[in-house]
């Protein structure tokens, strides 16, 4: 949630967290790299109601509308041209395409933990894009002067969502993820309570600060030990993927932190290096306890391989996902620390946070859960097909 809320959604340091399209630079920078944040949506989603057919005041009505005696216009007309424009607002507040990013944690989590999704995963999952979307309003509330300036396309400083309305809205969604977290068991409250903490210290204090980076990348982290938690009943064993997507979330949000000014190679030379480092980690097949010897054991599941190694499918999967998140990231990563410029960095950050599924795939087959890889795999084109409808163009995770 977020973080991550992948945690998802400029070079100000806002995450989440998405999705993730490339039509155009990233317009709204964020603080998911991490998780939970408000990446940002570049332009807006609702562009208002166009007044296609509305005559000028004063003027005659047009040729195809209602006339005197015909009849009156359709109950609900003018409702629908109210209702869209406001619903457009909020999903471009809460930074929709960048939800896709988020159940692949729980996933990946439930992965690690080497227990099979089931109910309580998807209480984890809900809980999730819950607390992540009370990182993004809670984000757009923090720093509306801000945006006033810099962005006052975004929804608050527009007018069309008043920060009261998101401020109750983050405190309304971070309460419906506690509660979805308790209801999947006291280990998943256990790390939802400090994953909530983390969204509301880095969107209040932590955003603009050197710790900035750390809370996010904690916040994706926290986000992949909930899935366990609430699957397995237990995280020891999903440390080691939590902490290999947190440095992931690291990587892109210290890149969004120079979004908006650029001229800083060294993040995008960094998260490179990151990126080249986890792709060989994550397709490094894992060594899993003989059955009887954790739940990871549990009926249902992948059984280990030779020398307590999974299948060699779930080997393969992983490299060919490890391949997948490294071409995803890579590249405009590259570009960046050729030329730091602001399109490029943005491009960059754009890219991290895309990488972020595959990344969360690779986490899951590395696990021997070729089934829970490929589903979470399928996230991304999901993501992409979403946020094409809904003519949001880029969503940034910080």
């Amino acid at each position: 949630m977020r973080a991550v809320r992948a945690s998802a959604e400029g070079s100000r340091d806002r995450p989440a967290p998405g999705d993730p399209e490339q039509a155009g630079p990233v317009q709204d920078v964020p603080a998911q790299g991490g998780f939970v944040r408000g990446g940002p949506v570049a332009g807006g989603l609702a562009q208002g109601v166009s007044g296609r057919g509305t005559p000028a005041r004063g003027g005659p009505a047009p040729a195809d509308g209602p006339l005197p005696g015909r009849g009156a216009p359709s109950r609900g007309g003018a409702a629908s041209r109210t209702v869209r424009p406001r619903a457009g607002a909020w999903a471009e507040l809460l930074r929709v395409p960048a939800l896709f990013t988020v159940p692949g944690d729980a996933l990946a989590g439930a992965a690690a933990a080497g227990a099979r999704p089931g109910p309580r995963t998807l209480l984890a999952i809900g809980s999730s894009l819950c607390m992540y979307e009370a990182g993004m309003a809670l984000n757009d509330w923090a720093d509306r002067a801000e945006d006033a300036v810099e962005r006052p396309h975004r929804p608050l400083p527009s007018g069309r969502i008043r920060p009261a309305a998101a401020l109750a809205a983050a405190g309304a969604l971070t309460g419906a993820g506690l509660a979805l977290a308790a209801g999947a068991g006291r280990p998943a409250l256990a790390v939802a309570a400090p994953l909530a903490a983390t969204v509301w210290a880095y969107d209040l204090a932590l955003k603009h600060t050197p710790a900035g980076p750390v809370a996010m990348a904690a916040a994706r982290g926290l986000d992949l030990l909930l899935g366990a938690a609430a699957t397995g009943g237990g995280t020891r064993a999903a440390l080691p993927s939590a902490a290999l997507l947190g440095t992931h979330t690291l990587a892109v949000t210290a890149v969004s932190r120079r979004e908006t000014t650029g001229g800083s190679a060294l993040a995008p030379l960094a998260a490179l290096a990151t990126t080249g480092a986890l792709t060989g980690l994550v397709t490094r097949r894992r060594t899993r306890l003989p059955a009887g010897r954790r739940a990871a054991a549990a009926p249902g599941l992948p059984g280990p391989g030779p020398a307590g190694r999974p299948p060699a499918t779930s080997g393969a999967l992983a490299t060919a996902l490890g391949a997948a998140y490294a071409a995803t990231a890579a590249r405009p990563y590259l570009h960046a620390a050729l030329n730091p410029s602001p399109p490029l960095t943005q491009r960059a950050v754009g890219g991290g946070i895309r990488a972020t599924i595959p990344l969360q795939a690779a986490l899951a087959a590395r696990s021997g859960a070729a089934a829970t890889a490929l589903l979470v795999a399928a996230l991304a084109p999901a993501g992409r097909m979403f946020a094409r409808r809904a003519g949001m163009r880029k969503v940034s995770i910080t």
